[in-house]
């Protein structure tokens, strides 16, 4: 387990997803937002990370995401708030970049860009023009079944060489390229960003991991990195048994409904989803529960 050495950051330790809460009405609730934020950061998250995937950052405006990333930076103050900028164009991508930089974030993450075929030139070019426009650490958020864009390793051989790219965010389950990833790059952090394979994330180099899991239970995943970082395998080993059962848990229902679903059980009022997502039915709920309730979670 190591940070890379391009990585001024040196992030490591828990950094959950946070999400953006909205009202009934689904407008953003700011103030809300930074809250979850903090809420995380209480239980010991060592970093934040605005706009990713638990953010909704694909449903919101830019005038929205700008918004939300200004209030995290103004409520999280003592570990590094890595903002979510990226978007199907590189001409977004740079404006978010931008004002994240401008307002204060400490990194920013890049997710591929989505909805068109990217070729390795296409990506190397995105990520290009978005680090000569910020002086920010950059980090590669690589989500395939998502983006529909899988980064080769010759394709990340060759954002490796881009000055302020810091490291990745890698959410594709693909344990060989991570593991090769890692392997090849030792200059870079990477981060594992499935609750899936966060102890194998840090037995194969990740420094930290990304976890949906950390948004609700943010003790349990410190406790879990915790562990491993003071050589008690085992008993992070255990940890992550513990994070499958939570995970399953969360799974109930309809796409993305857990995290949301589950936080008001922990005292966390997440407001709805917007739509077309949507939190889950009482029957899922009900279900998740118990499940939590016998994992003396809640």
């Amino acid at each position: 387990m190591h940070t890379g050495s391009a990585d001024p950051l040196s992030l490591q330790g828990v950094i959950p997803p946070t999400i953006t809460v909205f009202d009934e009405d689904e407008s953003v609730d700011y103030e809300r937002t930074a809250a979850h934020a903090r809420y995380v950061v209480d239980g010991g998250a060592h970093g934040v990370f605005p706009l990713g995937t638990n953010g909704e950052f694909p449903l919101l405006t830019g005038e929205e995401r700008n918004g939300v990333v200004e209030a995290v930076v103004e409520g999280v103050e003592d570990v590094p708030v890595i903002a979510g900028v990226g978007a199907p164009s590189t001409y977004e991508t740079v404006q978010h970049a931008t004002h994240a930089e401008s307002v204060g974030a400490d990194g920013i993450v890049v997710v591929t860009p989505y909805y068109y075929p990217l070729d390795h030139d296409a990506a190397l070019t995105h990520y290009q023009r978005v680090a000569e426009a910020v002086s920010l650490p950059i980090y590669v958020y690589h989500i395939p079944s998502k983006t529909g864009n899988s980064l080769s390793l010759d394709t990340l051989d060759a954002l490796s060489g881009i000055e302020n790219l810091a490291g990745v965010k890698d959410s594709s389950k693909d344990v060989p390229w991570l593991a090769q990833a890692i392997d090849s790059h030792p200059e870079l952090t990477f981060l594992a960003g499935s609750d899936s394979l966060l102890f194998p994330g840090l037995e194969i180099g990740c420094s930290g991991m990304v976890s949906a899991v950390g948004n609700v239970f943010p003790e349990l995943v410190v406790s879990l990195f915790e562990s491993y970082d003071a050589g008690e395998e085992e008993r992070a080993r255990e940890l992550q048994s513990d994070v499958y059962d939570v995970r399953d848990a969360i799974k109930y229902g309809s796409y993305m409904a857990g995290v949301k679903s589950a936080l008001p059980h922990v005292g966390f009022d997440a407001g709805p989803l917007r739509s077309p997502l949507r939190t889950m039915d009482d029957e899922s709920e009900q279900a998740m529960i118990a499940d939590l309730d016998a994992l003396s979670l809640l």
